[in-house]
Protein backbone atom coordinates (compact mmCIF):
# COMPACT_ATOMS: atom_id res chain seq x y z
CA UNK A 1 0.00 0.00 0.00
CA UNK A 2 2.72 2.09 -0.48
CA UNK A 3 1.35 3.43 -4.52
CA UNK A 4 -0.83 5.71 -3.12
CA UNK A 5 -1.26 9.79 -3.14
CA UNK A 6 0.84 11.42 -0.66
CA UNK A 7 -0.12 10.76 2.69
CA UNK A 8 0.30 14.03 4.71
CA UNK A 9 -3.22 14.44 6.08
CA UNK A 10 -4.98 17.54 6.74
CA UNK A 11 -5.95 18.44 10.19
CA UNK A 12 -9.67 19.40 10.60
CA UNK A 13 -10.21 22.29 12.46
CA UNK A 14 -13.66 21.85 15.03
CA UNK A 15 -15.70 24.53 16.90
CA UNK A 16 -14.56 25.58 20.26
CA UNK A 17 -16.95 24.65 23.45
CA UNK A 18 -17.30 25.17 27.15
CA UNK A 19 -19.86 23.94 29.44
CA UNK A 20 -22.27 26.58 30.43
CA UNK A 21 -24.58 26.90 32.74
CA UNK A 22 -27.33 29.66 32.01
CA UNK A 23 -27.28 33.24 32.89
CA UNK A 24 -30.08 34.59 35.08
CA UNK A 25 -32.18 35.83 32.53
CA UNK A 26 -33.21 32.40 31.67
CA UNK A 27 -34.52 31.78 35.24
CA UNK A 28 -36.89 34.28 35.20
CA UNK A 29 -38.05 33.21 32.08
CA UNK A 30 -38.72 29.44 33.41
CA UNK A 31 -42.23 31.21 34.85
CA UNK A 32 -43.51 31.41 31.39
CA UNK A 33 -42.57 28.46 29.58
CA UNK A 34 -45.39 26.20 28.15
CA UNK A 35 -43.89 22.86 28.69
CA UNK A 36 -41.29 22.20 31.47
CA UNK A 37 -39.93 18.91 32.05
CA UNK A 38 -37.31 18.41 35.01
CA UNK A 39 -35.18 14.88 34.24
CA UNK A 40 -35.94 12.40 35.21
CA UNK A 41 -39.48 13.54 36.81
CA UNK A 42 -41.31 13.95 33.58
CA UNK A 43 -39.34 11.71 30.92
CA UNK A 44 -42.46 12.65 28.10
CA UNK A 45 -41.77 16.41 27.44
CA UNK A 46 -43.78 18.03 24.87
CA UNK A 47 -42.34 19.99 21.58
CA UNK A 48 -42.97 23.51 21.50
CA UNK A 49 -43.45 22.98 17.89
CA UNK A 50 -44.34 20.27 15.73
CA UNK A 51 -43.63 20.30 11.60
CA UNK A 52 -44.51 17.29 9.59
CA UNK A 53 -42.72 16.81 6.20
CA UNK A 54 -45.35 19.27 4.28
CA UNK A 55 -45.14 21.74 6.80
CA UNK A 56 -41.44 21.88 7.13
CA UNK A 57 -41.21 21.88 3.20
CA UNK A 58 -43.30 25.28 3.56
CA UNK A 59 -40.67 27.10 5.73
CA UNK A 60 -38.34 26.64 2.91
CA UNK A 61 -35.95 25.40 5.43
CA UNK A 62 -35.44 21.98 3.99
CA UNK A 63 -33.81 20.36 0.73
CA UNK A 64 -34.28 16.84 0.41
CA UNK A 65 -31.91 15.39 -2.08
CA UNK A 66 -34.13 15.17 -5.20
CA UNK A 67 -31.41 13.88 -7.65
CA UNK A 68 -32.96 9.72 -8.58
CA UNK A 69 -30.78 6.81 -8.96
CA UNK A 70 -31.43 3.08 -8.17
CA UNK A 71 -29.49 3.24 -4.69
CA UNK A 72 -30.25 2.43 -1.14
CA UNK A 73 -28.72 3.07 1.94
CA UNK A 74 -27.70 6.34 2.64
CA UNK A 75 -25.32 5.81 5.47
CA UNK A 76 -21.61 7.49 5.11
CA UNK A 77 -21.29 10.95 5.42
CA UNK A 78 -18.41 12.95 5.67
CA UNK A 79 -18.26 16.73 5.99
CA UNK A 80 -15.15 18.83 4.04
CA UNK A 81 -15.56 22.12 5.15
CA UNK A 82 -12.76 23.80 3.03
CA UNK A 83 -14.27 22.61 -0.31
CA UNK A 84 -17.89 22.86 0.91
CA UNK A 85 -18.68 19.17 0.18
CA UNK A 86 -20.86 16.26 1.76
CA UNK A 87 -19.96 13.29 0.99
CA UNK A 88 -22.24 10.97 0.74
CA UNK A 89 -21.29 6.56 0.33
CA UNK A 90 -24.89 4.60 -0.88
CA UNK A 91 -24.89 1.21 -2.34
CA UNK A 92 -23.20 1.60 -5.32
CA UNK A 93 -22.83 4.85 -4.92
CA UNK A 94 -20.61 7.87 -4.54
CA UNK A 95 -21.45 11.16 -4.93
CA UNK A 96 -20.02 14.53 -3.84
CA UNK A 97 -22.57 17.36 -2.74
CA UNK A 98 -22.99 20.73 -2.04
CA UNK A 99 -22.79 21.70 1.40
CA UNK A 100 -25.04 24.82 1.02
CA UNK A 101 -27.31 22.97 -1.32
CA UNK A 102 -27.18 19.51 -1.87
CA UNK A 103 -29.25 19.69 -4.66
CA UNK A 104 -26.36 21.98 -6.47
CA UNK A 105 -24.91 20.35 -9.41
CA UNK A 106 -23.98 16.61 -7.82
CA UNK A 107 -21.11 14.72 -8.81
CA UNK A 108 -21.55 11.10 -8.77
CA UNK A 109 -19.77 7.83 -9.10
CA UNK A 110 -21.25 4.31 -9.73
CA UNK A 111 -18.62 1.87 -7.92
CA UNK A 112 -20.71 -1.56 -8.45
CA UNK A 113 -18.88 -4.92 -8.05
CA UNK A 114 -18.74 -7.22 -11.55
CA UNK A 115 -21.53 -9.19 -12.42
CA UNK A 116 -19.00 -12.40 -11.92
CA UNK A 117 -18.72 -11.21 -8.25
CA UNK A 118 -22.23 -10.89 -8.09
CA UNK A 119 -23.01 -14.49 -9.31
CA UNK A 120 -20.09 -16.16 -6.85
CA UNK A 121 -21.63 -14.51 -4.05
CA UNK A 122 -25.08 -15.93 -4.50
CA UNK A 123 -23.27 -18.99 -4.96
CA UNK A 124 -22.51 -18.40 -1.09
CA UNK A 125 -26.03 -18.34 -0.48
CA UNK A 126 -26.15 -14.70 0.35
CA UNK A 127 -28.11 -11.89 -1.64
CA UNK A 128 -31.67 -12.76 -0.30
CA UNK A 129 -31.71 -9.32 0.96
CA UNK A 130 -29.56 -7.90 -1.91
CA UNK A 131 -26.43 -8.10 0.10
CA UNK A 132 -24.47 -8.83 -2.84
CA UNK A 133 -23.63 -5.24 -3.97
CA UNK A 134 -20.93 -2.91 -3.14
CA UNK A 135 -21.92 -0.76 -0.06
CA UNK A 136 -20.05 2.04 0.55
CA UNK A 137 -18.50 1.97 4.44
CA UNK A 138 -15.81 3.64 4.58
CA UNK A 139 -14.94 7.81 3.14
CA UNK A 140 -12.10 9.44 4.52
CA UNK A 141 -9.71 12.27 3.94
CA UNK A 142 -7.01 11.01 2.74
CA UNK A 143 -4.67 13.79 1.93
CA UNK A 144 -5.71 17.45 -0.04
CA UNK A 145 -6.78 16.24 -2.99
CA UNK A 146 -7.63 12.40 -2.56
CA UNK A 147 -10.06 10.61 -0.62
CA UNK A 148 -9.91 6.60 0.04
CA UNK A 149 -12.89 4.81 0.51
CA UNK A 150 -13.92 1.22 0.98
CA UNK A 151 -17.45 -1.06 0.17
CA UNK A 152 -18.25 -4.59 1.04
CA UNK A 153 -17.66 -5.69 -2.78
CA UNK A 154 -20.82 -8.35 -2.24
CA UNK A 155 -18.99 -9.97 0.56
CA UNK A 156 -15.61 -9.63 -0.75
CA UNK A 157 -14.45 -5.50 0.56
CA UNK A 158 -12.45 -3.26 -1.67
CA UNK A 159 -10.85 -0.06 -1.47
CA UNK A 160 -9.79 2.75 -3.47
CA UNK A 161 -8.66 6.32 -4.10
CA UNK A 162 -11.37 9.08 -5.37
CA UNK A 163 -9.65 11.94 -7.39
CA UNK A 164 -11.65 15.30 -5.49
CA UNK A 165 -9.51 18.17 -6.74
CA UNK A 166 -7.61 20.78 -4.83
CA UNK A 167 -11.14 22.84 -5.38
CA UNK A 168 -14.43 22.72 -5.21
CA UNK A 169 -14.65 24.91 -8.55
CA UNK A 170 -12.62 22.19 -10.33
CA UNK A 171 -16.16 19.99 -10.49
CA UNK A 172 -13.22 16.93 -9.86
CA UNK A 173 -14.61 13.59 -8.70
CA UNK A 174 -13.57 10.34 -10.04
CA UNK A 175 -11.81 6.72 -8.85
CA UNK A 176 -8.64 6.92 -9.51
CA UNK A 177 -7.74 4.49 -12.69
CA UNK A 178 -6.83 1.25 -11.98
CA UNK A 179 -6.15 0.94 -8.24
CA UNK A 180 -8.13 -1.60 -6.02
CA UNK A 181 -6.93 -2.59 -2.91
CA UNK A 182 -8.28 -5.15 -0.45
CA UNK A 183 -10.84 -4.16 2.14
CA UNK A 184 -10.17 -7.05 4.87
CA UNK A 185 -9.39 -5.39 7.97
CA UNK A 186 -11.27 -1.89 6.81
CA UNK A 187 -14.42 -2.89 6.34
CA UNK A 188 -17.08 -5.29 6.95
CA UNK A 189 -18.29 -8.10 4.81
CA UNK A 190 -21.75 -8.10 5.74
CA UNK A 191 -23.39 -4.96 4.94
CA UNK A 192 -25.83 -5.39 7.83
CA UNK A 193 -22.89 -5.11 10.54
CA UNK A 194 -21.80 -1.85 11.81
CA UNK A 195 -18.22 -0.90 11.79
CA UNK A 196 -16.42 2.44 12.94
CA UNK A 197 -13.18 3.52 11.27
CA UNK A 198 -10.54 6.54 11.23
CA UNK A 199 -7.91 7.31 8.71
CA UNK A 200 -4.88 9.30 11.00
CA UNK A 201 -1.49 9.90 9.52
CA UNK A 202 -1.79 7.79 6.58
CA UNK A 203 -2.80 4.91 9.22
CA UNK A 204 -6.63 3.60 9.09
CA UNK A 205 -8.14 1.57 12.09
CA UNK A 206 -11.37 0.43 11.96
CA UNK A 207 -13.15 -1.60 14.44
CA UNK A 208 -15.07 -4.09 11.83
CA UNK A 209 -16.07 -8.23 11.70
CA UNK A 210 -13.21 -9.41 9.29
CA UNK A 211 -14.65 -12.77 7.82
CA UNK A 212 -16.67 -13.80 5.32
CA UNK A 213 -19.20 -15.41 8.76
CA UNK A 214 -19.40 -12.65 10.51
CA UNK A 215 -17.43 -14.50 13.80
CA UNK A 216 -14.49 -12.61 14.05
CA UNK A 217 -14.04 -8.71 15.19
CA UNK A 218 -11.32 -6.83 16.02
CA UNK A 219 -10.13 -3.20 16.42
CA UNK A 220 -7.63 -3.25 13.04
CA UNK A 221 -4.61 -0.87 12.20
CA UNK A 222 -3.67 -1.17 8.17
CA UNK A 223 -2.25 1.32 5.95
CA UNK A 224 0.94 3.68 6.13
CA UNK A 225 4.05 2.26 7.57
CA UNK A 226 3.25 1.17 10.91
CA UNK A 227 3.07 -2.65 11.14
CA UNK A 228 -0.64 -4.11 10.88
CA UNK A 229 -2.00 -5.06 14.49
CA UNK A 230 -5.26 -6.18 15.86
CA UNK A 231 -6.82 -7.09 18.79
CA UNK A 232 -6.87 -10.61 19.81
CA UNK A 233 -8.80 -13.20 17.86
CA UNK A 234 -11.27 -15.32 19.56
CA UNK A 235 -11.09 -14.19 23.15
CA UNK A 236 -13.99 -12.59 24.76
CA UNK A 237 -12.04 -11.29 27.29
CA UNK A 238 -11.43 -8.50 24.58
CA UNK A 239 -14.07 -8.31 22.75
CA UNK A 240 -17.53 -10.40 22.56
CA UNK A 241 -19.94 -9.94 19.58
CA UNK A 242 -18.85 -5.85 19.50
CA UNK A 243 -21.08 -3.38 17.26
CA UNK A 244 -18.53 -0.21 16.86
CA UNK A 245 -20.19 2.89 17.11
CA UNK A 246 -17.43 5.70 17.34
CA UNK A 247 -13.23 5.65 16.89
CA UNK A 248 -11.75 8.83 17.82
CA UNK A 249 -8.33 10.11 18.04
CA UNK A 250 -7.85 11.87 21.14
CA UNK A 251 -4.49 13.12 23.08
CA UNK A 252 -3.74 12.71 26.17
CA UNK A 253 -0.99 15.18 26.79
CA UNK A 254 1.35 17.52 24.98
CA UNK A 255 3.42 14.28 23.88
CA UNK A 256 2.52 13.14 21.23
CA UNK A 257 3.70 9.86 21.78
CA UNK A 258 0.84 9.30 24.15
CA UNK A 259 -1.75 10.21 21.56
CA UNK A 260 -4.50 7.44 21.71
CA UNK A 261 -7.42 6.18 19.87
CA UNK A 262 -10.64 6.12 21.53
CA UNK A 263 -13.40 3.58 20.50
CA UNK A 264 -17.34 3.20 21.71
CA UNK A 265 -19.26 0.43 20.95
CA UNK A 266 -21.17 -1.88 22.76
CA UNK A 267 -20.96 -5.75 23.31
CA UNK A 268 -22.10 -8.86 24.70
CA UNK A 269 -21.08 -9.64 28.44
CA UNK A 270 -21.56 -12.09 31.30
CA UNK A 271 -20.19 -10.21 33.78
CA UNK A 272 -23.07 -7.91 34.77
CA UNK A 273 -24.93 -11.23 35.92
CA UNK A 274 -22.85 -13.35 37.19
CA UNK A 275 -22.54 -16.07 34.12
CA UNK A 276 -26.65 -16.08 33.26
CA UNK A 277 -27.37 -14.95 29.79
CA UNK A 278 -25.13 -12.28 28.08
CA UNK A 279 -26.16 -8.88 28.99
CA UNK A 280 -25.38 -6.07 26.26
CA UNK A 281 -23.20 -3.61 27.46
CA UNK A 282 -21.56 0.19 26.25
CA UNK A 283 -17.55 0.09 26.57
CA UNK A 284 -14.98 2.67 26.33
CA UNK A 285 -12.04 1.41 24.93
CA UNK A 286 -8.81 2.53 23.74
CA UNK A 287 -5.35 1.74 22.05
CA UNK A 288 -2.34 3.93 21.80
CA UNK A 289 -1.54 5.21 18.27
CA UNK A 290 1.91 4.29 18.15
CA UNK A 291 1.44 0.73 19.44
CA UNK A 292 3.23 -2.02 17.26
CA UNK A 293 2.28 -4.74 18.93
CA UNK A 294 4.82 -7.46 21.39
CA UNK A 295 7.57 -9.13 20.90
CA UNK A 296 7.46 -12.56 21.84
CA UNK A 297 3.71 -12.10 23.43
CA UNK A 298 1.18 -10.37 21.35
CA UNK A 299 2.88 -10.10 18.09
CA UNK A 300 1.09 -7.89 15.83
CA UNK A 301 -1.54 -7.69 18.65
CA UNK A 302 -2.29 -4.16 20.37
CA UNK A 303 0.00 -4.47 24.10
CA UNK A 304 -2.44 -1.24 24.92
CA UNK A 305 -5.64 -1.97 24.37
CA UNK A 306 -7.94 -2.00 27.68
CA UNK A 307 -11.59 -0.97 27.96
CA UNK A 308 -14.28 0.14 30.61
CA UNK A 309 -17.93 0.13 31.06
CA UNK A 310 -19.69 3.43 30.12
CA UNK A 311 -23.23 3.53 32.30
CA UNK A 312 -25.90 5.97 31.61
CA UNK A 313 -28.64 5.11 34.30
CA UNK A 314 -31.26 6.39 36.04
CA UNK A 315 -32.89 6.22 39.61
CA UNK A 316 -36.38 6.01 40.20
CA UNK A 317 -37.98 8.42 42.18
CA UNK A 318 -40.38 6.05 43.97
CA UNK A 319 -38.86 2.69 44.25
CA UNK A 320 -34.91 4.00 43.50
CA UNK A 321 -34.24 1.31 41.84
CA UNK A 322 -31.70 2.39 39.13
CA UNK A 323 -33.10 1.64 35.34
CA UNK A 324 -29.67 0.90 33.13
CA UNK A 325 -29.78 2.05 29.48
CA UNK A 326 -27.13 -0.41 28.00
CA UNK A 327 -27.31 -0.20 24.00
CA UNK A 328 -24.67 2.41 23.10
CA UNK A 329 -26.45 3.77 20.07
CA UNK A 330 -24.32 7.02 18.66
CA UNK A 331 -21.56 8.88 19.70
CA UNK A 332 -20.61 12.93 19.13
CA UNK A 333 -17.72 13.96 20.34
CA UNK A 334 -17.87 18.16 20.58
CA UNK A 335 -14.35 19.56 20.68
CA UNK A 336 -13.19 22.60 23.25
CA UNK A 337 -10.27 24.95 23.84
CA UNK A 338 -8.41 22.06 24.94
CA UNK A 339 -8.01 19.73 21.97
CA UNK A 340 -7.13 16.49 25.46
CA UNK A 341 -10.59 17.27 27.02
CA UNK A 342 -13.39 17.10 25.06
CA UNK A 343 -16.68 16.38 25.92
CA UNK A 344 -18.56 13.09 24.98
CA UNK A 345 -22.25 12.86 24.30
CA UNK A 346 -23.67 9.18 23.84
CA UNK A 347 -26.96 7.96 23.21
CA UNK A 348 -28.20 5.01 24.46
CA UNK A 349 -31.68 2.41 24.61
CA UNK A 350 -32.45 0.11 26.44
CA UNK A 351 -32.88 -3.29 25.79
CA UNK A 352 -35.43 -5.40 27.70
CA UNK A 353 -38.99 -5.74 26.03
CA UNK A 354 -41.07 -4.27 29.39
CA UNK A 355 -39.14 -0.88 30.03
CA UNK A 356 -38.41 1.38 26.44
CA UNK A 357 -36.46 4.08 26.52
CA UNK A 358 -33.74 6.28 25.30
CA UNK A 359 -31.25 8.29 27.22
CA UNK A 360 -28.47 11.30 26.04
CA UNK A 361 -25.48 10.69 28.70
CA UNK A 362 -22.51 13.53 28.97
CA UNK A 363 -19.20 12.36 29.76
CA UNK A 364 -15.80 14.33 30.56
CA UNK A 365 -12.32 13.04 29.83
CA UNK A 366 -11.07 13.21 32.85
CA UNK A 367 -13.72 10.59 34.11
CA UNK A 368 -12.79 8.02 31.20
CA UNK A 369 -8.93 8.54 32.31
CA UNK A 370 -9.10 8.22 35.90
CA UNK A 371 -10.88 4.89 35.38
CA UNK A 372 -8.00 4.13 32.78
CA UNK A 373 -5.68 4.89 35.71
CA UNK A 374 -7.72 2.83 38.11
CA UNK A 375 -7.72 -1.03 39.11
CA UNK A 376 -7.63 -3.33 36.38
CA UNK A 377 -10.80 -6.11 36.65
CA UNK A 378 -9.66 -9.65 37.85
CA UNK A 379 -11.24 -13.04 37.95
CA UNK A 380 -10.36 -16.31 39.80
CA UNK A 381 -12.59 -18.47 37.01
CA UNK A 382 -15.68 -18.71 35.38
CA UNK A 383 -17.76 -18.89 37.88
CA UNK A 384 -16.22 -16.27 40.76
CA UNK A 385 -16.84 -12.36 40.65
CA UNK A 386 -15.36 -9.59 39.03
CA UNK A 387 -13.01 -7.90 41.73
CA UNK A 388 -9.68 -5.16 41.50
CA UNK A 389 -6.88 -6.35 40.90
CA UNK A 390 -4.94 -6.31 44.37
CA UNK A 391 -1.69 -7.74 42.81
CA UNK A 392 1.56 -6.46 41.61
CA UNK A 393 1.55 -4.06 38.35
CA UNK A 394 3.92 -4.57 35.64
CA UNK A 395 6.13 -1.74 34.12
CA UNK A 396 5.00 -0.02 32.33
CA UNK A 397 2.01 0.59 33.98
CA UNK A 398 -0.52 -1.43 31.60
CA UNK A 399 -2.42 0.76 28.60
CA UNK A 400 0.89 3.37 29.21
CA UNK A 401 2.48 4.53 25.30
CA UNK A 402 6.51 4.25 24.19
CA UNK A 403 8.42 7.00 24.65
CA UNK A 404 5.05 9.23 26.55
CA UNK A 405 5.34 11.16 29.37
CA UNK A 406 5.84 8.20 31.53
CA UNK A 407 8.07 5.56 29.56
CA UNK A 408 10.73 7.87 28.35
CA UNK A 409 12.81 4.71 28.15
CA UNK A 410 11.02 2.87 25.77
CA UNK A 411 10.96 3.29 21.90
CA UNK A 412 8.48 0.77 21.20
CA UNK A 413 6.39 -1.64 22.90
CA UNK A 414 8.07 -4.26 21.81
CA UNK A 415 10.65 -3.69 24.51
CA UNK A 416 8.21 -3.76 27.25
CA UNK A 417 8.50 -6.63 29.51
CA UNK A 418 6.60 -10.01 28.70
CA UNK A 419 4.96 -9.84 32.41
CA UNK A 420 3.23 -5.97 30.81
CA UNK A 421 2.26 -7.80 27.57
CA UNK A 422 0.99 -10.80 29.38
CA UNK A 423 -0.69 -9.18 32.21
CA UNK A 424 -2.79 -6.93 29.23
CA UNK A 425 -3.88 -10.03 27.45
CA UNK A 426 -5.56 -11.63 30.47
CA UNK A 427 -6.86 -7.70 31.79
CA UNK A 428 -8.13 -5.47 29.26
CA UNK A 429 -11.25 -4.44 31.75
CA UNK A 430 -10.84 -1.99 33.99
CA UNK A 431 -12.69 -2.29 37.54
CA UNK A 432 -14.63 0.78 37.56
CA UNK A 433 -16.78 1.71 35.04
CA UNK A 434 -17.36 5.96 34.17
CA UNK A 435 -20.00 7.27 35.13
CA UNK A 436 -21.93 10.47 33.20
CA UNK A 437 -21.43 14.01 34.67
CA UNK A 438 -23.36 14.51 37.26
CA UNK A 439 -23.95 10.71 37.46
CA UNK A 440 -27.49 11.36 35.44
CA UNK A 441 -28.71 11.21 32.02
CA UNK A 442 -28.47 14.80 30.38
CA UNK A 443 -31.85 13.90 28.33
CA UNK A 444 -34.34 10.95 29.07
CA UNK A 445 -37.35 9.51 27.27
CA UNK A 446 -39.42 6.48 28.20
CA UNK A 447 -43.09 5.28 27.53
CA UNK A 448 -42.87 7.25 24.25
CA UNK A 449 -43.48 5.23 21.23
CA UNK A 450 -40.18 6.06 19.46
CA UNK A 451 -36.44 5.59 20.06
CA UNK A 452 -33.21 7.73 19.66
CA UNK A 453 -30.64 6.79 16.87
CA UNK A 454 -28.07 9.30 16.70
CA UNK A 455 -27.02 12.86 18.07
CA UNK A 456 -25.51 15.82 16.76
CA UNK A 457 -24.22 19.24 19.23
CA UNK A 458 -24.01 22.57 18.25
CA UNK A 459 -22.67 25.01 20.31
CA UNK A 460 -24.74 28.60 20.30
CA UNK A 461 -23.37 32.34 21.28
CA UNK A 462 -26.75 33.80 22.25
CA UNK A 463 -27.71 37.46 23.20
CA UNK A 464 -28.11 35.86 26.85
CA UNK A 465 -25.16 33.30 26.91
CA UNK A 466 -23.56 30.50 25.31
CA UNK A 467 -25.74 27.61 24.66
CA UNK A 468 -25.58 23.60 24.27
CA UNK A 469 -28.22 22.65 21.76
CA UNK A 470 -28.87 18.37 20.80
CA UNK A 471 -30.16 17.44 17.74
CA UNK A 472 -31.66 13.96 18.31
CA UNK A 473 -32.74 11.72 15.49
CA UNK A 474 -35.40 8.87 16.47
CA UNK A 475 -36.30 5.48 14.67
CA UNK A 476 -39.63 7.48 13.49
CA UNK A 477 -37.44 10.07 11.13
CA UNK A 478 -37.68 12.73 13.17
CA UNK A 479 -35.18 15.02 14.72
CA UNK A 480 -35.38 16.82 17.76
CA UNK A 481 -34.12 20.09 18.77
CA UNK A 482 -33.33 19.95 22.43
CA UNK A 483 -31.89 22.26 25.13
CA UNK A 484 -31.34 21.34 28.71
CA UNK A 485 -30.98 24.14 31.07
CA UNK A 486 -29.83 24.09 34.83
CA UNK A 487 -33.06 24.87 37.61
CA UNK A 488 -31.13 24.72 40.75
CA UNK A 489 -27.52 22.54 41.86
CA UNK A 490 -29.55 19.06 41.24
CA UNK A 491 -32.01 19.76 38.39
CA UNK A 492 -32.69 20.48 35.48
CA UNK A 493 -34.96 21.72 32.89
CA UNK A 494 -35.00 20.44 29.10
CA UNK A 495 -37.27 22.12 26.73
CA UNK A 496 -37.98 20.22 23.24
CA UNK A 497 -38.03 23.74 21.28
CA UNK A 498 -39.09 21.79 18.09
CA UNK A 499 -39.73 18.21 16.37
CA UNK A 500 -39.27 18.15 12.47
CA UNK A 501 -39.76 15.11 10.21
CA UNK A 502 -37.61 15.26 7.96
CA UNK A 503 -38.03 12.34 5.25
CA UNK A 504 -41.34 12.39 2.74
CA UNK A 505 -41.65 8.68 4.06
CA UNK A 506 -40.72 8.04 7.80
CA UNK A 507 -38.00 5.99 8.07
CA UNK A 508 -35.21 5.55 11.29
CA UNK A 509 -32.77 8.19 10.68
CA UNK A 510 -29.23 6.33 10.08
CA UNK A 511 -26.67 9.15 10.35
CA UNK A 512 -26.23 13.11 11.19
CA UNK A 513 -23.63 15.76 10.28
CA UNK A 514 -23.92 19.06 11.63
CA UNK A 515 -22.18 22.42 10.58
CA UNK A 516 -22.13 25.11 12.90
CA UNK A 517 -20.10 27.41 9.63
CA UNK A 518 -22.86 26.56 7.27
CA UNK A 519 -25.98 26.57 9.73
CA UNK A 520 -27.50 22.98 8.24
CA UNK A 521 -28.13 19.85 9.65
CA UNK A 522 -27.65 16.81 7.34
CA UNK A 523 -29.97 13.68 7.94
CA UNK A 524 -29.99 10.49 6.06
CA UNK A 525 -32.34 7.15 5.91
CA UNK A 526 -31.86 3.76 4.20
CA UNK A 527 -33.94 5.49 1.19
CA UNK A 528 -32.96 9.12 1.37
CA UNK A 529 -30.85 12.85 2.77
CA UNK A 530 -32.30 15.76 3.94
CA UNK A 531 -30.39 19.03 4.06
CA UNK A 532 -32.40 20.86 7.13
CA UNK A 533 -31.88 24.59 8.45
CA UNK A 534 -30.41 24.32 12.22
CA UNK A 535 -33.47 27.33 12.53
CA UNK A 536 -36.79 28.62 11.54
CA UNK A 537 -37.74 31.35 13.62
CA UNK A 538 -40.46 32.62 12.12
CA UNK A 539 -42.87 29.64 13.25
CA UNK A 540 -42.90 30.25 16.69
CA UNK A 541 -45.22 33.40 15.64
CA UNK A 542 -45.04 37.14 14.78
CA UNK A 543 -45.28 38.74 18.51
CA UNK A 544 -42.28 39.76 20.34
CA UNK A 545 -43.93 37.85 23.46
CA UNK A 546 -43.92 34.34 21.12
CA UNK A 547 -40.31 34.59 19.84
CA UNK A 548 -38.98 35.80 23.47
CA UNK A 549 -41.24 32.31 25.23
CA UNK A 550 -39.76 30.26 22.52
CA UNK A 551 -36.43 30.02 24.30
CA UNK A 552 -34.83 29.17 21.06
CA UNK A 553 -30.87 30.19 21.45
CA UNK A 554 -31.28 30.68 17.53
CA UNK A 555 -33.81 33.19 17.50
CA UNK A 556 -34.23 36.98 18.20
CA UNK A 557 -36.76 39.67 18.31
CA UNK A 558 -35.13 42.05 15.64
CA UNK A 559 -37.83 44.76 16.31
CA UNK A 560 -40.08 43.63 13.42
CA UNK A 561 -39.90 39.73 13.24
CA UNK A 562 -38.69 36.54 14.87
CA UNK A 563 -34.95 35.65 13.13
CA UNK A 564 -31.89 34.07 13.44
CA UNK A 565 -29.82 36.27 15.45
CA UNK A 566 -26.87 35.53 13.66
CA UNK A 567 -23.52 36.57 16.34
CA UNK A 568 -21.57 37.97 13.42
CA UNK A 569 -23.89 40.91 12.14
CA UNK A 570 -22.71 42.80 15.72
CA UNK A 571 -19.35 42.73 14.51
Amino acid sequence: MHGGPNRNMETVNRGIVTMVTAPPILFLLLFFSLHVSGLPGNPRPAPRVHLSFKELLDTRTIRPFSFSFNTSDYRILLMDQDQGRLYLGSREYLVALDMQNINKEPLIIHWPVSSQRKAECRLTGKGGQGECANFVRLIEPWNRTHLYTCGTGAYKPICTFINRGWRAEEYLFRLVPGFVDSGKGKCSYDPHQEAAAALINGNLYAGVHVDFMGTDSAIFRTLGDRPAVRTEQYDSRWLNEPVFVKIQRIPDSTERNDDKLYFFFREKSLDATGGASPTVLARVGRVCLNDDGGQRSLVNKWTTFLKAHLVCSVIGGDDGVETYFHELRDVFIQSTQDERNPVVYAVFSSTGSVFKGSAVCVYSMADIRNVFNGPFSHKQGHSYQWTPYTGKIPYPRPGTCPGGTFTPGFRSTKAFSDQAVNFVRAHPLMYHPVYPVHRRPLVVRTGVDYRFTTIAVDQVDAVDGRYEVLFLGTDRGTVQKVIVLPKDPSTTEELILEEVEVFRIPAPVKTMKISSKRQQLYVSSERGLTQVSLHRCAVYGKACSDCCLARDPYCAWDGENCAWANPLSSY
